[in-house]
């Protein structure tokens, strides 16, 4: 029986006419943009160093919890050197594989350059703590540990739709059309994304049905966000949750279910003992998540009528 380096490697070789497909797939429906289109440079002006007004609180458009999002989804992308770094480690440099890497990255760079130029044009955030929390986390990186090649497939999958659902909610909280805009177009960026690697994540599934359906279940019992390592992330994360941008429901049902539903996870009739076993854990983690949405519904349900009472 082949050990997992040898299950991953097969694998590697026999995507690589998936991965063809799916980047020229990709390529052809990928419409290019650019970051200064999306930034009102005409709201801009000095700071302090160049004889301007340095930062204050009020000068921002932002709510609370939508700079909060902003930040968080910025420093998320940010890491970008990490990623890279991890996922060329994982699909390698060659052929197709290389191709998409070196893609994705380009297009993922436009993310945190658009956002950031945002943020300062407009003084919607600190710029002094936006750059030290930058320093901070791309000093410390992302250290994805030993995941392998069928677990970054599963991970990123959920991951950029992670992305998408949670860029997308912080443009509506924002109030602000401009930043709506702007991150309606990353979120455009990160679906695209997301269809290639769950493309990707289903060939895997029928070229090693047992090993990717152990990889599915472990990354869905331990997914965390890139930014999970950043200080205070529990506290910002709860935040974000109550504010509606992103949610355990929401995790749940617009991250992990649409992903699951198009594998066919729970239809397979391919696998072995092990896979089984696999895919009865998976179901196990669905059903603690599903309990874990219902409590959080129902504190938000209660603290909405109890608001409501207040301001009777």
């Amino acid at each position: 029986m082949p050990g997992q380096e040898q299950i991953e490697l097969g694998v590697l070789h026999d995507l690589v006419p998936v991965v063809e497909d799916n980047l020229n797939r990709h390529l052809a429906g990928a419409e290019n943009w650019n970051p200064h289109d999306y930034v009102p440079w005409s709201e801009g002006r000095n700071f302090a160093h160049l004889g301007g007004e340095d930062y204050s609180p009020e000068q921002s458009r932002l709510s609370p919890d939508a700079k909060l999002a902003m930040v968080l989804n910025l420093l998320t992308e940010d890491n970008l050197p990490s990623y890279h770094h991890i996922i060329l480690e994982q699909f390698g440099r060659d052929g197709a594989w290389g191709q998409w890497v070196g893609r994705w990255t380009a297009e993922e760079g436009r993310h945190a350059m658009a956002m950031r130029d945002y943020l300062v044009a407009t003084r919607g955030v600190d710029p002094v703590e936006l750059e030290q929390l930058r320093m901070d986390h791309m000093t410390r990186g992302y250290d994805a540990g030993d995941k392998g090649v069928l677990r970054t497939l599963a991970y990123v999958s959920f991951q950029e739709l992670a992305t998408r659902v949670s860029h997308r909610n912080t443009g509506k909280a924002c109030g602000d059309p401009i930043a709506d805009q702007l991150l309606t177009r990353i979120a455009k960026d990160e679906n695209l994304h997301m269809v290639f690697y769950r493309n990707l994540g289903a060939a895997a599934l029928d070229a090693a049905p047992d090993a990717m359906m152990q990889a599915i279940a472990t990354e869905v019992a331990s997914f965390q966000m890139p930014g999970s390592d950043l200080p205070d992330f529990g506290r910002r994360a709860a935040r974000i949750a109550n504010a509606g941008i992103y949610t355990p429901t929401q995790h749940l049902r617009e991250v992990l279910a649409p992903v699951l539903r198009h594998w066919g996870v729970f239809e397979r009739t391919d696998l072995s003992a092990e896979g089984e076993q696999a895919r009865e854990a998976l179901d196990a983690t669905l059903k603690k998540l599903t309990a874990v949405s219902g409590r959080f519904e129902e504190r938000q349900t209660r603290q909405q009528a109890a608001e409501a009472a207040r301001a009777e």
